[in-house]
């Protein structure tokens, strides 16, 4: 394989890495504009949630964030739950399309982000 065609291809991964990021953003803003309510009446008894919603006042950045946390809580929840940060009742009664929603968009960025590196890795370390 040629120099050209390998250049190609690696352009064109970045390319549709980059979009796929940009579309999960999107999606994420959605959620957290439309949503958040809605989510936030189901974690109501969550001090982990809770004691950061005030951030949902201060822009898109806030309310992202505050979708992070509670997409980590659905992925992850043994540690919220461990340390008191979550309820498993808030947790059980959470609707179960959203919480797949969350988790599928979480484990999509996180995938985005592994391409992402290793796109970075074989700009700097793979051309010969």
């Amino acid at each position: 394989m040629s120099q050209y065609t390998a250049d190609t291809i690696f352009l064109c991964i970045a390319i549709i890495d980059f979009g796929g990021i940009f579309i999960c953003i999107g999606i994420g803003l959605y959620l957290a504009y439309a949503k958040m309510e809605m989510m936030l009446s189901h974690l109501k008894n969550c001090p982990a949630i809770m004691i950061r919603v005030f951030l949902i006042y201060t822009g898109p950045w806030g309310r992202l964030y505050v979708l992070g946390l509670i997409m980590g809580l659905m992925v992850i929840p043994g540690g919220f739950l461990r340390d008191g940060g979550a309820s498993a009742e808030d947790l059980k009664n959470f609707p179960a399309s959203l919480k797949y929603k969350l988790a599928f968009l979480l484990k999509t960025i996180w995938g985005l982000l592994v391409v992402m590196c290793g796109g970075a890795a074989y700009a700097t370390f793979g051309r010969g």
